[in-house]
């Protein structure tokens, strides 16, 4: 793991938030029925919530998908986005691993 680049991706409040929101999908509207099965968030619902242009929360979720905190799947014109769990938790280990040395 890119730690620097980790940092970076989470040194905007906006992207935290982003992170914070997908922890529950109840945070968005509910799925389209052609998209009910699918996990993750499409970047539309995303882009609503942050009320933010879709370049900008484009380039948010690139950082974030780059740092590894979220994974992307395309689903014909949407994407969708979801957290990835255990990147996020090697990023707190790796973390947590290099201010506990001595």
């Amino acid at each position: 793991m890119d730690v620097e680049n980790a940092i970076a991706a989470l040194n905007n409040p906006i992207r935290r938030k982003i992170l914070e929101w997908l922890k529950d999908r109840s945070n968005f509207p509910p799925a389209l029925p052609e998209h009910a099965d699918l996990e993750g968030v499409c970047v539309g619902y995303i882009q609503e919530k942050a009320g933010l242009s879709q370049s900008t929360v484009s380039n948010y979720m690139g950082l974030l998908k780059k740092a590894g905190f979220v994974s992307a799947e395309r689903h014909g014109q949407w994407t969708f986005y979801r957290r990835d769990e255990a990147n996020i938790q090697v990023f707190l280990q790796t973390v947590q691993d290099e201010l506990s040395k001595p």
